[in-house]
């Protein structure tokens, strides 16, 4: 579970900003939160907001950076494909400083919560931290600590031995790479690979790696197909050479089935189909889902279902959150969200992106009602991440 993220100089994020899964004391739909045996409370569920260009889709970009950073070197010792790839990381765009970005992220396991933080320049680790916190006691005890070349191991790895370590590897990653069988390393390392899914739909590999998922859980993903009146009653996987595969759709038409090529879907279905094999593994699993603009293509309706399974939890019982950026306003309701699911990016006087919710939003000291019309004031430009155009071009002139 994804408790809270920071990042600071990530391509047009500046100053740091906190993104933060916690629930606040506010009272509308209070059975609507994950309450944890400890007491904590946080939400299954974030939507973001904010014009084209504020810098959104680089809040999501920077967590996907983050996983990435961490998982290379460890997919490298096992895939020969993943050895060449660097991962440079790329500072606020506007800035001629040749400052670190920092990441630092809290989440929590089924064993313990953790707080994880490093710098980087470019590619190269100035710091990098890793703490636990105990569910209990709330106490927090340092793993291990990296500055340059300077190692501190303590506690559950204080007895690991860590030879000359490259500047560009995290010393998570490395320890895991070492030690793969220390229960607090596997467990930080397992929630960034199998519990943090970031779906990056700029990916020219997505879609393909999409087709490689799409047999999984096929009985329950045919359900929620048909309860979203998505006309595909089955579905069939060819194998059409050694790394290629072909999906055929199943359609029953006056009475009788017919089959079409995947591709030959509309690009709406195509997306629904291949984000609930992820959608479906969150749920089950208690995983967190990140997803950039998960409205494109898809009718609000749709995006309303999707929603509702988080928020449901008869259906979401292992505690899944999911956390997308939008446009769709007709889902910006208080019926949907809470005030503090609702987030907004919006652009400074340095083309500098700032995030905040609405929840501690305020406009002339006063804070937004929980009844208020979400959507209205949003495009009233009330919430400061403004939506509408600022020039208006004057195509007389330049007709005449």
């Amino acid at each position: 579970m994804l408790c809270q993220y920071s990042v600071k100089n990530f391509k047009s994020i500046k100053e740091e900003v906190t993104f933060d899964m916690q629930a606040t004391s506010i009272k509308e739909h209070e059975d609507r939160v994950i309450v944890c045996a400890d007491g904590e409370k946080f939400l299954p569920i974030a939507s973001i907001y904010g014009p084209n260009g504020g810098g959104k889709s680089n809040l999501l970009e920077s967590l996907f950076t983050l996983r990435a950073k961490i998982m290379r070197p460890i997919f490298a010792t096992k895939n020969e494909k993943f050895k060449d790839i660097r991962n440079i990381i790329y500072p606020y765009m506007f800035s001629q400083e040749n400052a670190p970005t920092e990441f630092e992220i809290f989440f929590r396991t089924e064993i313990s919560e953790y707080r994880y933080f490093i710098s980087i320049c470019k590619e190269t680790v100035v710091k990098e931290t890793l703490d636990q916190i105990k569910f209990d006691t709330r106490r927090k005890s340092e793993i291990f600590s990296r500055e340059d070349s300077k190692i501190i191991l303590k506690g559950v790895v204080s007895n690991l031995k860590v030879p000359e370590i490259s500047s560009s590897i995290p010393l998570l990653s490395y320890l895991y790479i070492l030690y793969s069988s220390n229960e607090t390393i596997k467990d930080v390392v397992k929630w960034f690979e199998h519990d943090l899914i970031v779906l990056n739909y700029d990916n020219s590999l997505f879609e393909r790696n999409i087709l490689a998922l799409s047999d999984e859980y096929k009985d329950l993903k045919l359900q929620i197909l048909q309860e979203m009146d998505i006309d595909i009653v089955n579905y069939r996987i060819e194998k059409t050479g050694e790394n290629t595969i072909q999906i055929l759709t199943v359609h029953n038409v006056d009475g009788h089935e017919a089959e079409i090529d995947f591709y030959d879907e509309s690009s709406g279905t195509r997306k629904i189909f291949g984000m609930l094999t992820f959608i479906i593994d969150s749920i089950l699993n208690g995983k967190t889902l990140v997803v950039d603009e998960m409205d494109a293509k898809i009718h609000p309706s749709l995006l309303e279902y999707i929603i509702c399974l988080f928020n449901n939890f008869e259906i979401n019982k292992r505690n899944a959150q999911l956390i997308i950026t939008s446009h769709d306003l007709t889902t910006m309701n208080s019926e949907l969200f809470r005030r503090d699911e609702i987030w907004f990016v919006a652009k400074g006087n340095e083309q500098n992106s700032q995030l905040y919710s609405l929840v501690e939003f305020k406009k002339n000291g006063k804070k937004v009602r929980n009844d208020a019309r979400f959507d209205k004031q949003y495009l009233e430009g009330k919430y400061g991440a403004d939506p509408y155009l600022k020039k208006i071009i004057n195509w007389e002139e330049i007709s005449a």
